[in-house]
């Protein structure tokens, strides 16, 4: 029985490198493709693929949002796709999970396929708890990291919340800012308000997040609205909507 694979990225090229080189091996074929994350669970579900290429970093719903979703008992083998620095990767090798790194490169995805064909020999059980591990350690469960990404987009890193300042929403997505840089993070700011949880965080208004610990005074402003000056940071607003919530 052929090796059924389904491509999920949100990059054309990618999944069209990703396509060649699968359609170099004899023993596989392409059940389909996705460019997103709620795409890719209805693939998943639909498909049922052996094997499944999953980009990480992908607008809306991400690749662990992906897991999540379908649930990792059910989820098809998964070999990531991403763009991560070392630091990031070693969240995927402490679990012995398969990753391939961006742009792909040959002998990496042949060295990759090759593992495939001997773990769908085994049974799934260790599989699942090293993806249920990996999941906490990247946010899966709220207070956990979040992967984030540089601006440019060239890199991600999973930061741990204690490192970060304080957060800013940028349309459907945030700014990070954390050990002295600003990070991307895919995801509504409500979205990153629920991860994060309130013990250490405060919702200050519409457009921002503070850690508790980095805010250095709190200064009364105009129609009992605050200014909170933070360390080594600005000077953000907390709204009187936001006040009344907390």
């Amino acid at each position: 029985m052929p090796m059924r694979v389904l491509i999920v990225d949100d990059e054309a090229p990618a999944r069209a490198k990703l396509r060649r080189l699968l359609g170099g091996e004899a023993d596989v074929e392409i059940a389909g493709e996705a460019a997103g994350g709620a795409e890719a669970v209805a693939a998943i579900r639909r498909e049922r693929p052996d094997v499944v290429f999953l980009d990480i970093q992908m607008p809306g719903l991400d690749g662990f949002g992906v897991i999540r979703e379908v649930g990792v008992a059910a989820m098809p083998v998964t070999v990531f796709v991403t763009a991560h620095d070392d630091r990031a990767l070693d969240a995927f090798e402490a679990e012995a999970l398969d990753y391939v790194l961006k742009p792909v490169a040959p002998a990496r995805f042949a060295r990759v396929v090759e593992r495939l064909r001997e773990r769908l020999a085994r049974p799934a059980g260790d599989v699942v708890r090293r993806i249920e591990r990996l999941l906490e350690r990247a946010g899966g469960e709220r207070g956990g990291r979040l992967l984030v990404e540089r601006p440019d987009g060239r890199a991600s890193v999973f930061i741990r919340p204690d490192e970060i300042e304080w957060i800013e929403a940028q349309r459907n997505d945030v700014e990070i800012h954390a050990g002295g840089r600003v990070w991307r993070l895919r995801m509504p700011i409500g979205d990153v308000e629920a991860r994060l949880g309130s013990k250490d965080f405060l919702r200050i208004s519409r457009s921002h997040i503070v850690r508790l610990d980095r805010v250095r005074e709190l200064q009364p402003w105009f129609h009992g609205e605050l200014k909170v000056v933070l360390r080594d940071g600005p000077t953000l607003t907390w709204t009187r909507r936001y006040r009344k919530r907390s």
